[in-house]
C-alpha cells in the first residue's frame, strides 16, 4: 500500500454494478471510455490496499426477464443473461489489466478457455494476493439475479460490505429523477428496504445480506472519486444495515 494512501475501515469489499453502467450514453452494449473510467475508480481503491471483488450485471447486452417476457423460455433466457455478464467481466478485466492490476474472471459456468471455474479457496487466495476477482455468470443458476450472486459471493469471500454503484447517490424514499421532494436516507434497515420496496436490490439479495449482517452501501458510480471517498470516510451514500 502506498505510504500516503488514506486509511480505510474496510479490508475486503464487493463492488456490484449493473451492466447498464458500462454502456455510457449509448442505448446498448459497451462504451470503452466508460469501462475505463470505472476501472480507474477500482484502481484508486486497489491502491489503498483494499481487496476487491466485483459482480457486473448483463443488462446492457441481454436481460433474461425481458427475453422471457418476449416469449423465450425463462431458463434459456437467464443462461443467455449469464453469458452477457461474462462478456462484461472480460471487458472490465482488460481495462483493469491495462492499468497494471492483476485480475481474474471467475465464472459460475465452466468455460476454461476464457475464465477460471469458481473454487472458493482459490478465489480467496487471489484476493489475498491483491488480485481483483470478477465473479461472472451469476450463481450459475437461472431465476437468480446478479444482485443475489453478488451477495452470495460477498458472503463466501468474507467481504465486509457490498458497494452498490448506481446513478444516484443513495437510497431515496421515491424516485429523485421524478420527484423534487425525494429524501435520501443516510441509513435504512433491511426490513424497511423490503417493506417499502425501495429497490436497492431484489428481495433474495436483501434477505441474504440481512441474515448474514452484511451492510450494503449505495453510492453514485457517476461521481468521480466516489468509491475511494466513501472508503476514506467521506462522500454521500446510504448504508443499508440491520
Amino acid at each position: 500500500m502506498p505510504q500516503d494512501a488514506p486509511q480505510t475501515t474496510f479490508k475486503r469489499v464487493m463492488l456490484k454494478i449493473s451492466g447498464e453502467a458500462l454502456m455510457g450514453d449509448q442505448g446498448y452494449g459497451l462504451h470503452p471510455p466508460t469501462v475505463e473510467r470505472i476501472a480507474r475508480e477500482v484502481q484508486s481503491v486497489h491502491e489503498m490496499g483494499v481487496e476487491i471483488c466485483m459482480v457486473i450485471g448483463g443488462g446492457n447486452i441481454f436481460r433474461g426477464l425481458q427475453g422471457s417476457a418476449q416469449g423465450m423460455e425463462r431458463t434459456t433466457a437467464d443462461y443467455m443473461g449469464m453469458l452477457a455478464t461474462v462478456m462484461n467481466a472480460l471487458a472490465m478485466q482488460s481495462a483493469l489489466e491495462s492499468l497494471k492490476i492483476h485480475t481474474r474472471v471467475i465464472s459460475a459456468i465452466t468455460m476454461n478457455e476464457v475464465a477460471e471455474p469458481y473454487i472458493r479457496r482459490r478465489a480467496v487466495r487471489h484476493l489475498e494476493k491483491k488480485r481483483v476477482c470478477i465473479f461472472a455468470a451469476g450463481t450459475g443458476n437461472p431465476y437468480f439475479t446478479t444482485d443475489t450472486a453478488a451477495t452470495l459471493r460477498a458472503n463466501e469471500m468474507s467481504c465486509e460490505a457490498i458497494f452498490k454503484g448506481t446513478k444516484v447517490d443513495g437510497v431515496y424514499d421515491k424516485d429523485p429523477a421524478k420527484h423534487d421532494d425525494a429524501k435520501r436516507y443516510d441509513t435504512v434497515s433491511y426490513d424497511d428496504v423490503l417493506q417499502k420496496r425501495l429497490g436497492v436490490m431484489d428481495a433474495s439479495a436483501i434477505a441474504l445480506a440481512r441474515d448474514n449482517n452484511l451492510p450494503i452501501i449505495v453510492f453514485s458510480l457517476d461521481e468521480p472519486g466516489g468509491f475511494k471517498g466513501i472508503l476514506a470516510g467521506e462522500g454521500t451514500y446510504t448504508r443499508v444495515q440491520g
